[in-house]
């Protein structure tokens, strides 16, 4: 008979869960396993939301393992280490983000691409090499292999810095790998959200002419004034669509609800791209003649390796890059849920973990 989530581990853990598609969350009791020779574990102090908490809670994807832990933007303080552990020391600031395991001898695991191995271990909602269920960062404690922590930098703040762990890397990793990383090109960030806006940050540090491209104006003053985007796109406006036709180096679409890409497309010039990191819950529509004649690419990109995420959370640090957070107690958790359904945050909910969820343990 199989063992209880409180049970399976020798550690006691308590965090907030969901038990079924309903995705409302409640205090749940669990475990985790003992620190092995090269683990790392953490007390939690911070975790952001990510939009695909919110798809996972809700079994959206149609892969949710109930009771499901969400949260992979999860940073803390080290209060233990494994006997082989080298990266890191009780009392460093930490992070754990998208993902906790791999298989560590393919192609993509060679070249620090953990993410794209066919064995990728995610942090929440998988099932780990032990045959258990991984629980993430809505809870009190963590505890990873070190190859998958990410040391944060004194000066980069835990809350503002959690969300750097996914919507960071999403937007860091295929401004890099696709060139656009580079001073003078042209970028268009698609959405501005949760990615959408550490999108905007990083390209401008990359010296990039960053232009940000919505369906909403409100969203024009936020953008020029406060992130500091160097032009604002109003894309339901045909006429400034229009114009700025073949004048994109690269466009990164962050959006998550269906959307034609047509007008996209159209915005680049010949050889641009159009990077997709957003996860619409249904198929878009490929339009192929455009790509054709302008040797245009459509391509996707997820999160990204640890190296390379290691790499982006420094250069954040020594760029100040950080989210635009709202913290929130983790018992207004179901109603942050509601909010990030609606778009109703700027931009990324952050979960005080540290001073909240103890006194929901009753």
């Amino acid at each position: 008979m199989a063992k209880s989530p409180e049970e399976e581990h020798p550690v006691k853990a308590f965090g907030w869960a969901v038990r079924d598609s309903s995705g409302l969350l409640s205090p749940f009791k669990f475990s985790r396993r003992a620190t092995g020779d090269k683990d790392v574990r953490f007390k939690v102090l911070y975790c952001g939301i990510c939009h695909t908490d919110l798809h996972r809670i809700k079994n959206e994807w149609g892969t949710s393992k109930y009771p499901l832990v969400p949260g992979h933007e999860i940073v803390g303080e080290v209060t233990e280490v494994g006997n082989e552990v080298k990266k890191v020391k009780v009392g460093d600031k930490v992070g754990v983000g998208t993902l906790i395991g791999a298989c560590h001898s393919c192609e993509n695991c060679n070249n620090d691409l953990e993410v794209y191995c066919p064995q990728l271990i995610l942090t929440y909602d998988d099932i780990y090499y032990d045959g258990t269920i991984t629980y993430g960062g809505f809870s009190d404690t963590m505890v990873a292999n070190e190859h998958y922590i990410i040391r944060f930098p004194e000066n980069l703040p835990l809350d503002a810095g959690a969300p750097l762990l996914c919507a960071g890397i999403t937007l860091y990793s295929p401004l890099k790998y696709f060139g656009l990383a580079e001073p003078g090109k042209h970028i268009g960030i698609v959405g501005l959200g949760g990615l959408g806006h550490v999108g905007v940050k990083f390209a401008k540090a990359f010296g990039a002419k960053v232009t940000v491209i919505s369906t909403s104006t409100n969203k024009k003053d936020e953008a020029l004034e406060h992130l500091g985007a160097d032009s604002f796109l109003h894309s339901r406006d045909q006429e400034q669509m229009h114009a700025a036709q073949g004048t994109f180096d690269g466009i990164l679409d962050t959006v998550s609800a269906v959307h034609s890409i047509q007008p996209l497309i159209d915005l680049l010039k010949s050889h641009g791209k159009l990077v997709i990191v957003g996860v619409p819950d249904k198929p878009l529509e490929l339009p192929v003649f455009p790509l054709i004649m302008g040797r245009k690419m459509i391509a996707g990109s997820g999160t990204g390796g640890l190296k390379e995420t290691q790499e982006m959370i420094d250069f954040a640090a020594k760029h100040n890059i950080k989210a635009d957070i709202e913290v929130i107690p983790i018992d207004y958790l179901n109603k942050a849920m509601e909010r990030l359904a609606k778009g109703d945050v700027r931009y990324r909910f952050v979960i005080d973990v540290g001073n909240s969820l103890a006194s929901t343990n009753h």
